[in-house]
């Protein structure tokens, strides 16, 4: 015979609360997840129809390398895939990353939703870790989305060329995209911070704007903190500082200390920042 805890309905099961699936299902409905994977989709496309544009007499004043890099992105799918992930890593993708878990809590709160979802009752730690699993899904997913279509549309407009860069020899088409999901692979590694700081604020506000801004200006200070060479050795506890070791897994032969030390600083500060997201969570009053 089963036994029922006081307080406790019949038939009440903690873990069956939430399921993974639904809220999945609830977040793809909204206008700003559909508007944000939509962009990742459409940003390639948009580079691409802008080369088309190129006249091939703009290098001067200071453009040279830039041009470089638009003819490597026009020499082949890899190249270009490439590309796109470079004029993206450094803002937009942060910015997508904060707006799926920025959003996650404290659009809840602000629409007044939140304390009914805990008076299902829905377990507070059981909400914080769906929503969370949620956001990074639809961020991994934008990440994924962002590279496929441009490898697609680049491979269709240039072709299946070996992957060229100003960091490395050529390398051959399938050792060139193995290269490349391994940038993919770390790039989502080190945007686990900019979630983990845009949860942690989206736990403590209702301002979903304010989370998402929040987390993205913290991560251009920092980013600009960075650039200070006075500050020295403190720089390597910034977070961004190794933003950009993605580099060197595409030099010959791949450079992966600083990989190594990225990966290690980005889960130690997305670790933290989750923590006290539930700890603050947990022991919160929900009013709204």
């Amino acid at each position: 015979m089963a036994v029922v805890d006081a307080g406790e309905a019949r038939g009440y099961r903690p873990s069956a609360t939430m399921p993974f699936a639904a809220e999945f299902r609830r977040q793809a409905s909204r206008r700003r997840t559909q508007l944000a994977l939509g962009f990742m989709v459409l940003l390639p496309l948009i580079i691409l129809i802008a080369f088309q544009f190129d006249s091939g007499g703009d290098d001067d004043n200071g453009r040279n390398e830039f041009s470089s890099l638009v003819e490597l992105a026009t020499s082949g799918g890899l190249n270009f895939t490439l590309f796109s992930i470079f004029v993206s890593a450094s803002f937009l993708l942060v910015v997508v990353v904060a707006l799926f878990c920025g959003d996650t809590v404290a659009s809840e709160a602000s629409w007044g939703s939140l304390r009914y979802l805990l008076a299902i009752p829905v377990p507070r730690a059981r909400l914080l870790t769906v929503k969370l699993v949620v956001a990074l899904a639809y961020s991994g997913l934008a990440l994924l989305l962002l590279a496929g279509t441009a490898l697609a549309a680049g491979t269709l407009r240039y072709g299946w060329s070996p992957l060229r860069s100003t960091v490395a020899a050529e390398l051959e088409p399938t050792e060139g995209l193995l290269r490349l999901l391994a940038v993919l692979g770390y790039l989502a590694v080190v945007l686990l911070v900019v979630a983990g700081l845009a949860f942690l604020l989206s736990v403590t506000t209702d301002a979903a704007l304010g989370a998402v801004g929040g987390a993205v200006l913290l991560w251009i200070l920092s980013s600009i903190l960075d650039q200070i060479t006075a500050l020295g050795a403190l720089r390597d506890f910034l977070p961004t500082h190794f933003s950009t070791a993605w580099l060197g897994l595409l030099s010959t032969p791949v450079q992966t200390d600083d990989v190594v030390r990225g990966c290690i600083s980005a889960i130690s500060y997305a670790t933290l920042f989750w923590g006290l997201a539930f700890w603050r969570f947990t022991r919160k009053d929900i009013t709204s």
